[in-house]
């Protein structure tokens, strides 16, 4: 567990519970499952091109950065076989130290309950809480729902210079109309 980020249970907006935790390398199999379970407009709108298979080398690649280069936030929820994980919230530190790039994935029976809205919260927090100045994410133009949200959350947007299909999202950490994105949903106790 990294300082950056709590461990919480969330009541979302339509009742079911939901548990927020960092990633962690023992996640991979599940994360795996995840994957499969995304229909392919939904990986279509994660990787921005078709995805058929999941890459199991550059998973290993992606939970090798945190905590190290970034934070990523997982949403689990129980299952026969221990837990699923319904959401993933991520933000990489690239070359520039003061900023980072966000991707979520949201499972489809999880959108719109608030999910999104919540992994993302979060990970502005954990991103101010590592002293960042800003978070950008690339988003298709047609991933509606993405957009909405990263507006009610503060970010600005802007057409990408070098793809029409893309909107650039970014959210200035360090301003005051940006403090606080919105109240987090009050965390459940066990």
């Amino acid at each position: 567990m990294t300082p950056f980020c709590s461990d919480i249970d969330v009541t979302l907006r339509d009742g079911r519970a939901v548990h927020l935790r960092t990633i962690r390398s023992a996640d991979e199999e599940e994360l795996l499952q995840a994957f499969q379970r995304l229909d392919p407009d939904a990986r279509y709108m994660r990787f921005m091109r078709v995805v058929r298979e999941a890459n199991v080398d550059r998973l290993r690649s992606f939970l090798a950065l945190f905590p190290e280069s970034g934070t990523a936030l997982v949403a689990t929820v129980p299952a026969s076989d221990g837990i699923d994980i319904v959401g993933v919230a991520s933000l990489i530190i690239g070359n520039d130290p003061t900023s980072g790039e966000f991707a979520v994935t949201i499972a489809a029976e999880y959108g719109g309950a608030g999910l999104g809205h919540t992994l993302m919260s979060e990970l502005i927090a954990a991103a101010r809480a590592r002293g960042l100045m800003a978070m950008e994410g690339y988003v298709l133009r047609i991933n509606t729902p993405m957009l909405r949200l990263a507006e009610r959350l503060g970010f600005t947007t802007s057409p990408d210079p070098d793809d029409p299909s893309v909107v650039i999202c970014r959210l200035r950490l360090d301003s005051p109309s940006t403090r606080s994105p919105s109240p987090r949903p009050a965390p459940r106790t066990r």
